[in-house]
């Protein structure tokens, strides 16, 4: 039995109907829970395959027990040691290096020194620090808040200079960003799952928090939304989260990523609202689902993104990146029910589509439905497929399928969800005349 874990907190609506998702579905050999812990010792396993992390930003904890988790090869969704990484000033630059929009932005020290430092800790920084250049890059008025916080805690809109050293002095220990304004006349919070499911809801942060899913703006142009899309993946490609939320600000036909480091992202019923929170629950279900059935025994099954392979590779910052506009704006924008056209406060679903997978040698089409219905709907969720995995799907099906041998399967779908057809029909033809 593989067990899938959510680690939360005081959230209630989404684990209970995640776990509850997950397990309806039936899959031999999987199961959720909550996670429960009784004790860590290090390097001991845990019992979970994938553990969904919504906490331990909070309670460090949880973190070195993810951490020690991820090292005796459980999925920890998302990855702990980059978490800890990660901030969202560091954010705003690599968008700048894989070219996505984002508001001129500039670091601040603490007004206050940190606890056991003194002035001489701080010798390498001028003073005072250069405000008449950080003014003249970013304007007035902007925005300032924390560079690696969350939840719209300690943001301030700053009006003036004299304005910006007010609240500046409120800040005391935290470092602080400061940020252009973008006027916007359109706004959307984004969900992107598995660096695949993308889905852009209209989102309006002027209003309380309750409200802030509603919004009577008119629906955007699919290009609009199809940029908005190849930006998502793009950044959360070079992040390598798995679950994570990305906010665009848009300003004359430019949309701006504003906040896209929220790797335990507002996923409650009551904020989200019934339509949004059934697709967070659906998805992450069957991405949870997908990540355990690809459980790579004696590894460490975390996602890194673009910007540490290419790091560990020698290459450059957006090598890679370049072409995920063409994978991301190729699926088309469903087509929205007549309902939701009336109503332009509705999401917009964004997912990629089902690839027919009869395309690959050796699967026909009732072969085909039985592998949708675990859930492996296009050619790069195949490729990451082991061989092992499908022949047990071929086993369960029945006797007439599991003479089937899928040991290429993997293989061809990868070429294919590259769109190198050529060299998937020489592999093709030579498996035809190995026959």
């Amino acid at each position: 039995m593989m067990k899938i874990g959510i680690l939360h907190g005081m959230e209630t609506t989404f684990p209970a109907a995640f776990v509850e998702r997950v397990n309806a579905k039936n899959i031999p050999g999987i199961m959720a829970e909550a996670v429960s812990i009784d004790k860590v010792l290090n390097g001991v396993p845990t019992d979970y395959a994938v553990i969904i992390d919504r906490i331990s930003q909070d309670v460090p904890f949880y973190r070195a027990y993810l951490k020690n988790a991820a090292l005796s090869g459980t999925a920890v969704i998302n990855n702990p040691f980059w978490w800890s990484a990660d901030e969202k000033f560091f954010n705003y630059a690599l968008a700048a290096h894989v070219g996505v929009p984002v508001p001129n932005t500039a670091l601040l020290p603490s007004k206050l020194m940190p606890p056991d430092t003194s002035a001489a800790s701080f010798r390498n920084l001028k003073y005072p620090i250069d405000w008449e250049g950080i003014i003249n890059y970013i304007g007035l008025p902007a925005y300032m808040k924390p560079h690696d916080g969350g939840g719209w805690k300690s943001v301030y809109k700053v009006t003036d200079l004299q304005d910006l050293f007010d609240k500046y002095s409120e800040t005391e220990h935290l470092v602080m960003t400061l940020q252009s304004e973008v006027h916007f006349d359109d706004y959307f919070r984004c969900y992107c799952l598995g660096g695949e499911r993308v889905h852009i809801m209209p989102y309006e942060p002027r209003n309380p928090h309750h409200l802030r899913y509603q919004s009577d703006r008119p629906k955007a142009s699919d290009e609009m939304l199809a940029m908005v899309h190849d930006y998502c993946l793009r950044l959360n490609h070079a992040l390598g989260y798995d679950f994570n939320t990305v906010e665009f600000a848009v300003q004359d036909g430019i949309p701006y990523a504003i906040d896209f480091c929220n790797p335990a992202p507002d996923a409650d019923l009551h904020s989200v609202g019934v339509e949004n929170f059934e697709w967070i629950v659906e998805n992450a279900a069957m991405m949870a689902i997908e990540r355990a059935q690809n459980l790579k025994a004696g590894e460490m099954n975390l996602t890194w993104g673009t910007f540490v392979g290419n790091a560990i590779q020698g290459k450059s910052t957006n090598a890679g990146n370049a072409g995920w506009a063409k994978v991301a704006s190729a699926p088309a924008v469903k087509a929205a029910p007549a309902a939701a056209k009336a109503a332009p406060n509705k999401a917009v679903e964004m997912v990629m589509s089902p690839d027919d997978l009869t395309k690959i040698e050796g699967i026909g089409p009732k072969i085909a439905e039985i592998i949708n219905q675990s859930g492996i709907t296009t050619f790069a969720a195949l490729a990451k497929t082991t061989a092992a995995h499908l022949k047990d799907l071929l086993t369960a099906a029945g006797s007439r399928y599991k003479m089937h041998d899928p040991a290429t399967w993997p293989k061809q779908a990868a070429l294919a969800a590259k769109g190198d057809w050529s060299t998937l029909q020489k592999l093709q033809d030579e498996l035809k005349g190995g026959k």
